[in-house]
Parts: C-alpha cells; sequence; structure tokens
C-alpha cells in the first residue's frame, strides 16, 4: 500500500470517529441497553476515555462498520458485555468439573479470580456518585428552577433570576457533559483546538452551551428561554429515571407514567424546544429596537439557531418549523410585500451556506 493510499485512509477514519463522536446516543435507544449491558469496574464507569471506547464499539456494531476502533489500553476489567461474562464465567465451572473427576486435584486449584461487580449492584445503588449521577443532579435542579421560572404567579423579578439560574444550570450541565464525553484540546494551541470544535459543534451539548450562553449574558429577561431549557432537562431527568429507578417502588407508584410519557413524547417536547428557539431569534430582532440591544449577540444568536437548522441532532425539528413558518407567511409576502422578496434571498442565500 502506498503512502497516499495510507494517509487517505487515516483521513478517511479521522472523519469517521469525528462522525462517532458527534453522533447523539442518547437519543438512539439501541445505546442504553448496549451501556446497561456492559460491565464495567465502578472505578472505570465514569472515566470519559472509557465511555468513549465503548461509544465507538457502539458506533462500529450498530452505524459504521468500517470504522476501526482501536483496542482499550488494559486498565482493568471491562467486559463487553453480559453474554461474554457468561460464557467467561463457564469456564471455571468446567475446570472444576475435569479436577474432580481427576480425584484429589481440586485441593490444589487454584480459586477462581474475583468477578467485577455486575450491573445489579449499580441497580441496587443507583445515586453512585459517578459522572452520570451528577450529570443527573445538576439537571434535575434545572428541571426544578426553569419551571418555578415560567410560572405565572411568581414575582417578575424572582421569575427573572429563576430563568437566568436555569439558564447558568445548563451551561454547567452542558460543559460538564462536553467535557466527560469528549475531553479538553490535546494541547492548547490553533490546530488543535479546530480538531476539538470540529468533533463537538455539531454535538447535541455544544448547541445547548451555546443557547445559554448566549441568553445568559443577555440584558434581555426573556420567560421563553426557560422553556427549551426545561424541555431539555425533563428528558435528560425522565431518561436516567427509567434507567436507574426502575426497581424501585416509589418510582413504580409515581413517576413510572410520568417519565413514559416523557418518553413516547419526544418529538413533540422537541418540536416546542425548537419553536421557542425561534422566536426567541426573532425577539432578539425587536428588542434592536429598544435600548437594550445588543446587535453582535443578535447575530450571534442567529448563528446558533443556523447551526441548529444543520445539525443532524436537531436540524429535523428545526426544519419542519422553518418550513410552517414558510407555509404560512410566503402567502401574505407575495401578496402585500413582493418587495421584501430581495432581501429574503440575500438571507436565505447566507442561511443555506
Amino acid at each position: 500500500m502506498s503512502s497516499a493510499d495510507a494517509a487517505e485512509q487515516e483521513q478517511e477514519q479521522e472523519q469517521k470517529r469525528a462522525a462517532a463522536a458527534a453522533y447523539d446516543y442518547e437519543a438512539d435507544p439501541r445505546w442504553a441497553d448496549y451501556w446497561s449491558n456492559v460491565l464495567v469496574p465502578p472505578h472505570l464507569a465514569s472515566r470519559p476515555d472509557v465511555i468513549a471506547h465503548f461509544k465507538r464499539k457502539f458506533y462500529q456494531r450498530y452505524i459504521d462498520h468500517d470504522l476501526v476502533v482501536e483496542p482499550m489500553p488494559s486498565t482493568g476489567s471491562a467486559q463487553p458485555s453480559r453474554p461474554d461474562l457468561r460464557s467467561s464465567s463457564s469456564s471455571p465451572s468446567n475446570d472444576n468439573l475435569r479436577a474432580r473427576n481427576s480425584g484429589g486435584a481440586t485441593s490444589r486449584s487454584a480459586p477462581p479470580p474475583p468477578q467485577p461487580r455486575t450491573q445489579t449492584d449499580s441497580a441496587a445503588n443507583p445515586l453512585r456518585f459517578d459522572a452520570r449521577t451528577i450529570h443527573f443532579s445538576i439537571n434535575a435542579w434545572v428541571f426544578v428552577v426553569a419551571g418555578l421560572g415560567m410560572l405565572p404567579i411568581l414575582p417578575k423579578h424572582l421569575a427573572d433570576r429563576a430563568c437566568k439560574l436555569s439558564l447558568l444550570g445548563m451551561i454547567l450541565s452542558s460543559g460538564y457533559s462536553l467535557y466527560s464525553t469528549y475531553g479538553k484540546p490535546r494541547a492548547w494551541n490553533m490546530p488543535a483546538i479546530q480538531a476539538w470544535l470540529q468533533s463537538v459543534l455539531a454535538t447535541k451539548d455544544f448547541i445547548r452551551l451555546m443557547f445559554s450562553l448566549m441568553l445568559f449574558t443577555s440584558q434581555l429577561h426573556l420567560k421563553i428561554a426557560a422553556l427549551p431549557v426545561f424541555c431539555w432537562a425533563l428528558d435528560h431527568v425522565a431518561r436516567f429515571l427509567r434507567r436507574n429507578f426502575a426497581r424501585s417502588s416509589f418510582y413504580r407508584t409515581y413517576l413510572e407514567e410520568p417519565c413514559l410519557w416523557v418518553e413516547t413524547n419526544n418529538t413533540t417536547l422537541s418540536l416546542l424546544s425548537s419553536n421557542a428557539e425561534i422566536a426567541l431569534g426573532f425577539l432578539l430582532i425587536i428588542s434592536l429596537f429598544s435600548w437594550r440591544r445588543s446587535i453582535i449577540q443578535t447575530f450571534m444568536y442567529w448563528q446558533v439557531l443556523k447551526l441548529m437548522y444543520h445539525a443532524p441532532v436537531t436540524s429535523s425539528y428545526h426544519q419542519s418549523a422553518w418550513a410552517k413558518i414558510g407555509r404560512m407567511v410566503n402567502p401574505y409576502i407575495h401578496r402585500y410585500a413582493p418587495f421584501l422578496q430581495t432581501p429574503i434571498s440575500a438571507i436565505q442565500r447566507w442561511w443555506f451556506r
């Protein structure tokens, strides 16, 4: 194989690894089932490199079979799934049986090595202090604060503060998730930072981080900003509860039906969140005529909306919302304001670029 072919294959694998890193695993129900069957020792379960390794293996198995997954360094016992554990655990039994049949050899055989903690251990203690529990705690706090911020009976100054706190919580949640999943740039120089940004740019956590950061630093106090944050936190909390508290009697009595409703209506919640995000963009344009206007912040937020329109994790919901807006507005523009077609065409060229 020539050096050019090797370089081309390496570049192709880099693209595949970037696509695997940007894949929305939480939205794929197969990932939850796959990860629940991965037997990882407790001291390794929260390590970002271990989680990223098994995400690449999942991506190779279900999405792209051509992705090459390098073997994980030997950092401890991490069995890939329960069937592998059963097949490996049958070997000591057969060895003991052959030892008993040979007569007297059982006393000289070494005891079997201790098995790693299985999934039942985590089910018995679902609130282990690991990365996923910390992430859940932040999102639960965001869910409560965002819900309070949207209550119409709350005084305005308290509602504004609750909305700001919910945005701050989502900044912490998204930043923590980005760091836990993708780590940090390999080096603090421009090529390494650009490579890291390309791997996280289209991810759900990066988009949420930018959205929350834009609105948290804004001088405007818009209650509708808490709606997308509320939907994101609600979805995460419901998924975590269904995955870790399914055997709890309290969960089965009070929380199972609400969590099931959230999971089955995930598309409705995503569409609601997308409409709120687009409405915020128009409200920021209207705010340009007020004393609290910020032209740079409004332009940056519309860049985030453009990213949401093109990113695979949010594109379907945003494209559906924009198509509905176009069907409602275009007939009135053609009839009453045809002079707007030229600037709208210029904006569309920028939008689809």
